[in-house]
Formats: C-alpha cells, structure tokens, sequence
C-alpha cells in the first residue's frame, strides 16, 4: 500500500509511541483483572480448557491497536509521489500582446472588442494545447500577464482577469511589443511568433513601434498584427450621471505601421472588422509551422490519507460490533 507513497507531515509517525503504551496498559490491566480465590487445591480445574471467547478476546486489543496505527498514517498526510519527465513536443513559442486601453470597450464586436479577442484568443489557445504561450497587456504602459508556459489552464484564467482600466489609458504599441520580443529572447524554439493585436494609434510609451519590431527581427520573432475595428465610426460607451450613454467615434487603426511591423518580421498584417473576421484570422495564424521544443512535465500530488481513514474507521467499527455480540461481557 505504502509503495509510491510519500508523506507529507512525517513528525506524526512520533505518535507511534502510543502503541507500545497501549500494550504495557493492557497487560497490566489483564493481570489485574482476574479476581483471586483461596482454595486448598486447584486439581479439579486445572484441567479446564480456554473457551474461544477468552481465547480470541485479545482480537478485540489487536483490532484497535491497528486503528490507531492507520489513523496515525492518515495524520501523515500520505500522498502520491510527484514525478517529473522530459518530453519532446511538436510546437512553437507564441507571445499575445494584447491592447487593452479604453477603446477597446468600443462595441462594434459584441459585447465589445476586448471581450470578442479575449475568447477568440481563448479559443486559439485550447487549439494550440502542445505550444508554450504567454500573455502581455498595453495600454498607456505594459506588462506581462503570463509568461511563457504549457500549462493553459492558467493562461486562459489570467486572460479572463485582463480588464480594461487595469493600468493607464493609452497605446503604448512599441512598448507592447518589446515586452513580447523580450519574453522570447531567449526561447530555443526554431519558431517564434508576436501577436500584437490592437485597436488605435501608438499614442504613449518610451520605445517606438519600428525600433522594436527590428529587435524582433534581430531576435528571429516574427510579428503577426491585427487591426480591429470596423470602418467608419463605432459604438462607443459614456459614464454619465445618467447612466451609459453611447456616442459614435471614429475607428483610427495606424494600418501603414502594423503592416509594416509585419513586413519588418517576415510576418503579416490582418484587420478584423467583426469577431468571424478575427476568427478566421486566428485560424490562419493557427496553420504555422511546427518545432520540437523540450519541456518538463510535473505530474500533481494526490492526497491518499483516504484510504487509511477508512481502514481505521472499518477496524474501529469491527472492534465495537465483536466487543458488543461475540466478546460481550455480561455483568
């Protein structure tokens, strides 16, 4: 049972102790508790054999000492023993830069821009399941959100965190994209892309689009953009005192620049002027090329205390049934 098992709290087992004390007590008492008789002889009932009642009644002492034995094992926090393994996998390291300023809350996708790249990106993801992916955020400044990493699970729960509003207002698009070139600067993989998805004009930061797309080059990154917004004018919503109010304003979307952050790159520019659009842009980007890359896979720990509680729980159970039927002392 005990095979693979390692225990996570192993300063109980001093508890084991108490089991030596319980069989010292329960001599003692036994000893203790025949009753004595004077007699002249006892010839007539040395011959007397045991019953199996007093024979086995040590069963009852047996059973609860095993009790306490498991129930000392649970207490150790017995658990399964994490194992780690280096695989080989057929994928490519992707950062997604991701604007996240005020305009994206326009609502020309439904319910709005951000909400729309949110769950396509999503959506992307769960596709790419064998792909190392990470997460960076701009608006007037920038942050990574997740680094590099297989486990999905977490990058889709950080995604649904991303808000409008988390950091101050603006298009910081050189500084998005530098994070992101920077986040795979040192990735061995033979493929290493940038989707930089925004809505606006690079109005804020300290890095200028162009120089950071030529770092991307230098670093062999290859930056796919995407425009998003209809052309024209688009929804947008006010806080009032009054309540929301929309007010239609004009989609600026610097074109000229993502496209040539793209070229720069040996990468390409998409506009996505609704969220089928931005689908099958996403479904384009999904048909890169592959690389091997390796990763190392942790396997969980599992709790396994169970099993010991409920062994205990059946010996104590036992115990208490034979002490009250079959060993049942009549007073």
């Amino acid at each position: 049972m005990l095979t693979g098992i390692h225990f996570y709290r192993p300063e109980f087992f001093g508890l084991l102790a108490i089991i030596p004390l319980m069989v010292a007590w329960y001599l003692f008492t036994q000893r203790n508790q025949n009753a004595d008789l004077q007699v002249s002889t006892v010839k007539s009932i040395s011959n007397i054999p045991q019953t199996p009642r007093q024979k086995f009644r040590i069963v009852l002492f047996i059973l609860r000492c095993l009790a306490v034995f498991f129930i000392i094992i649970a207490l150790a926090r017995p658990q399964s023993s994490s194992s780690k393994q280096d695989i080989s996998i057929e994928g490519i390291d992707i950062v997604m830069a991701l604007d996240i300023s005020g305009s994206m809350l326009a609502e020309d996708f439904k319910p709005n821009r951000l909400a729309a790249s949110k769950e396509v990106a999503s959506e992307f993801i769960e596709g790419r399941p064998t792909d190392r992916i990470g997460l960076v955020v701009f608006s007037g400044e920038c942050f990574t959100q997740c680094p590099l990493t297989t486990d999905h699970a977490i990058l889709r729960n950080l995604f649904d965190q991303v808000e409008s509003g988390m950091i101050e207002d603006g298009t910081a698009m050189g500084d998005g994209l530098a994070t992101a070139v920077n986040r795979l600067r040192g990735s061995k993989a033979i493929s290493k892309v940038v989707i930089l998805l925004t809505d606006g004009i690079n109005n804020k930061g300290s890095m200028d689009p162009i120089s950071a797309a030529e770092a991307a080059k230098l670093f062999g990154v290859r930056v796919y953009t995407i425009g998003v917004g209809k052309k024209g004018m688009a929804p947008y919503p006010f806080k009032t005192p009054f309540g929301t109010q929309y007010q239609n304003i004009e989609v600026q979307i610097d074109e000229p620049l993502l496209q040539q952050i793209a070229e720069t790159t040996n990468g390409k520019y998409f506009r996505a002027t609704d969220k089928e659009k931005l689908q099958e842009i996403y479904k384009e980007i999904d048909k890169l090329e592959k690389s091997k890359i390796d990763v190392t896979e942790f396997k969980r720990k599992t709790e396994e205390f169970f099993w010991f509680v409920l062994i205990a729980i059946i010996l104590l159970i036992s115990e208490i049934t034979l002490r009250n039927t079959v060993f049942k002392s009549i007073p």
